[in-house]
This record gives C-alpha cells, structure tokens and sequence, in this order.
C-alpha cells in the first residue's frame, strides 16, 4: 500500500466544464482507471462504490480518474444519454493524460449502461488498452421479457407471500394472466426477428442503427486489448448479458477469446452493495490491472 493524493480537476468538452476527481499515487504506474458512471448517477457511485475502488487502486499505486459527463454532477451542459458521451470520454482522457505524464495506457471501468458506453468507445482511441465491464447493459424488450419469465416468475412460485397472497384471496388471477402473457408474447414475436437481425447486422460493421446487442457486440469484437468482464449473480441486468451470451454463438465465441477475463460473484446484486462484493470487485480488478491471471466463480 503506498499514500496518494486526491485533488479536482475540471476540463473542457466543447462549450462546458466537466469536474473530476483524480486519485493520484506518489509513484503512479503507467497503466490508469478512467471510471465511468452508468445510469443517472455522479462520480461517487451508489453507496460510495467509485469512491473506494478510486481509492483502493491508487493505494496499489494505480491512478485514477473519475468525472461527470454534461449534465449530471457538477459538470455543466446538457444530460445525454450513454449512447452519446464519446466525448466526453476522449475529452476526460486527455485531461488524465495531462494530469499525470508517465500514463502511457488507459483502462475504462463502467457499471451497466456505462459499460456499454465504453464499448461503444474503446476501440476509436489507441490510448485505451483495456476494459473492466460490470454487468453490462444489453436491454431490449424481447431480452428483458425473457430475463423477466425465467427469473423473476420463477423465483415467484417459490416465496412464501406469494402462496399467502393466494390462501388469503388478494391474488389478482386477471392481472396475473394478462402480464404473463404479454410477457410471453413479447418473447415469442421477438426471438426469431432478434437472432436473424443479429446475423444480419454481425455482417455489417458500420450499422449504426442496430439494436444495442449487436452494436456491443461490434465495439468489443473491434476492440483490441485485454477486458475484464464481472457478472453478479443476483441482478436481472447481468442474467439478461448471460442469457444474450447462451442464446448466440458470436458472443460465445467472442467472449471465449485469450483477451476476456471474467469474473462471476454469484451472490453479489448490481451495484455490489456490500462491502465483501465491493472489495472483491476492488481486488480483482488490482490484480488483473496488475497482469496478474483471474480465473473461476466466487
């Protein structure tokens, strides 16, 4: 463990000022964390979580920097979404590089939509050399339909309050009947146009108009350095990537590459809310970061 500062930094992205915090070891390695934020959140993360992972890397003697995209935290302009922070992204990467002179590589880590966001991007910038992928977001309504039946319905028939609900008569069959069938058949119209469009589009590097899944999935097929991919197992966002990787083998067999790293804690839910989840995440991702093999199921 080695001490490391921590200072703000703020930087221009076309019209506005982005703010950051970057965390700084007194010997910083040349390999550093630019830390996204997925979902409509700030740099500190769902309870802290960016904070200590910040601060867990810099004590190893990795920097980092984490910020704000336009229009969420203290950074000004207007919010987008994370289809649209490219950049954002090279513009925070720059100022990174800036900041501390020996990086010469560039490791994006991204929760959910952020994630996806780094996918999108990675491949366009020379400076980016890996990816650190937590629970990515693939959400369609044919995929979350699916993920809905075969975890939540599921997990139903075995809770307690369910058959309470039904013994006392504060079931509502209609409700019930009607929701299950739209799930159904949003699955059902879905899945045959979803894996031929999916062929389609793999044939087409440039389709830009493609649905989310196939366009993470030409980002991290172009993409050339090492990936780091962790998986909860409690979150239905990270069993709709895992059902996606089952149901085409494009993704399977992208995913199976010498590349990929992955990392399943089966317990742990989507923000990795407890603090075992937390230092775990934080550990792995030190090590891989650090060359270091990652391998098997916690």
């Amino acid at each position: 463990m080695m001490n490391f500062d921590e200072r703000a930094v703020v930087f221009r992205c076309e019209q506005d000022w982005l703010y950051g915090i970057l965390s700084l070891p007194e010997q910083a390695a040349s390999k550093g964390v630019l830390i996204v934020v997925g979902g409509p959140q700030y740099r500190v993360g769902s309870h802290r979580q960016f904070t200590l992972l910040a601060r867990h890397l810099a004590a190893h003697g990795i920097p980092v920097l984490r910020f704000d995209f336009r229009g969420m935290g203290d950074s000004e302009g207007d919010a987008r979404t994370f289809e649209d922070v490219e950049e954002d992204l090279s513009c925070a990467i720059e100022k990174f590089l800036t900041e501390v002179p020996l990086l010469s590589e560039v490791v994006i880590l991204g929760l959910c939509d952020a994630a996806s966001a780094a996918l999108f991007y990675a491949y366009q910038d020379r400076r980016v050399t890996g990816l650190v992928l937590l629970n990515p977001w693939v959400r369609t309504d044919e995929g979350s339909a699916r993920v809905y039946l075969k975890h939540y319905y599921t997990a139903r028939i075995f809770e307690l309050e369910f058959w309470r609900k039904i013994w006392r008569g504060n079931f509502d069959y209609v409700a019930a009947v009607q929701s299950f069938s739209r799930t159904i058949g949003t699955i059902l119209t879905g899945r045959e146009k979803a894996a031929a469009r999916f062929k389609e589009n793999a044939r087409d590097k440039s389709c830009s108009s493609a649905p989310l899944p196939e366009r993470m999935y030409h980002g991290l097929s172009r993409f050339k350095g090492e990936v780091l991919l962790i998986i909860s197992g409690r979150d239905l966002t990270a069993q709709e990537f895992s059902d996606l990787v089952q149901d085409l083998p494009e993704w399977q067999k992208l995913l199976a590459s010498p590349q990929v790293s992955r990392l399943n804690l089966l317990e742990a839910n989507h923000t990795f809310s407890r603090r075992e989840w937390r230092d775990q995440v934080a550990a792995r991702t030190t090590e891989w970061i650090q060359g270091e093999t990652i391998s098997g199921n916690m």
